[in-house]
């Protein structure tokens, strides 16, 4: 028994006196006790499914995000969820949309020019070699077969651009050891130094590609080329090694650049045209990774490093030299 007691003293003097008792249990009711625990389970269950259910379309936007920006296609979203979230799905959707339709109209002016071009290229090449003069004509015929390789060059790329190629899980070691085994038949120096089995999403045809730019590059400036694979944190890490002169530390944000030639006595026959970093870094970038140059610390040559992501899962580290 609990007794409350309450005086209030009054104007004439007299006092208001409130008494009051509340009578407790002497043990704590169980059954109270259950019913509470259970309503407040109950109320939890119910308020994680509502907040899981409102949040889930903000997942599959953020991972719709992720894989779009990994140039991959994405089919537009449902709009469902609460108001804020299906105001920015419709926003992504919408983004997504006006993008692809850019880059595809993009591509298809390049490819459209370059292809153009073709027609009097060949014809102004016909009335070169009609020239008497034989130095003059040399020099024009040199000319125009280097901008019919310009614009043969970038209609492949504009189209290895606009293909729609799937992105796998792929060993990046057996694509690695593929491209080695290609160079060897060919007769180059090119091997691999440290292979790690390591799995990354990627399209394997582009991907291929890009490394094989970089190989080109290391062989043609360095006599060869060693590569390395192996596992960064979350990232796959390719390394193209070559002992080349190397190139200018202030020139080498230059060399991603499209048709940009870091030597003058670099020319379209021995050279290429200046597109071959530029392709790479726009293949990796679309793959959601990244690509740098840099000199090697220890003497001659360059290092070109290709990051990147790794799928969830690989496969056991395997050091292996293919080839």
């Amino acid at each position: 028994m609990t007794a409350l007691n309450v005086e209030v003293p009054l104007l004439d003097g007299r006092w208001l006196v409130m008494r009051t008792a509340v009578n407790l249990p002497d043990e704590p009711n169980r059954l109270a006790l259950v019913s509470f625990v259970v309503s407040a389970l109950a109320v939890g269950l119910v308020t994680i499914w509502a907040v899981r259910g409102q949040t889930r379309q903000l997942r599959a936007l953020a991972e719709a995000s992720e894989r779009f920006g990994r140039g991959e296609q994405v089919e537009p979203l449902p709009l469902s969820g609460p108001s804020e979230v299906t105001a920015a799905t419709r926003a992504f959707n919408t983004m997504q949309q006006r993008l692809s339709q850019f880059i595809a109209e993009r591509m298809r002016l390049l490819a459209g020019i370059s292809h153009d071009l073709r027609t009097p290229l060949t014809t102004l090449r016909l009335k070169a070699e009609l020239l008497e003069d034989a130095t003059a004509r040399d020099d024009l015929i040199a000319t125009i077969d280097e901008l019919s390789r310009i614009s043969e060059a970038t209609l492949a790329f504009t189209r290895a651009e606009a293909a729609n190629e799937e992105t796998v899980p792929l060993d990046l070691a057996e694509l690695l050891g593929e491209l080695i085994g290609e160079f060897q038949l060919n007769g180059a120096d090119v091997a691999g130094s440290r292979i790690e089995s390591t799995v990354a999403p990627c399209r394997p045809v582009a991907l291929k590609r890009a490394v094989r730019n970089l190989v080109e590059n290391a062989v043609r400036y360095g006599g060869s080329a060693r590569l390395n694979l192996y596992r960064a944190g979350d990232e796959a890490v390719i390394e193209v090694t070559d002992t080349g002169p190397g190139i200018p530390p202030d020139r080498i944000v230059d060399a991603f650049k499209p048709f940009v030639r870091l030597e003058p006595s670099r020319n379209a026959e021995t050279g290429g045209i200046g597109l071959g970093l530029a392709i790479a870094q726009g293949i990796v970038h679309a793959h959601g990774g990244s690509i740098d140059l840099a000199n090697r610390a220890t003497g001659r040559g360059l290092v070109a490093k290709i990051h990147l992501p790794i799928a969830t899962g690989t496969l056991g580290s395997i050091n292996r030299k293919p080839g």
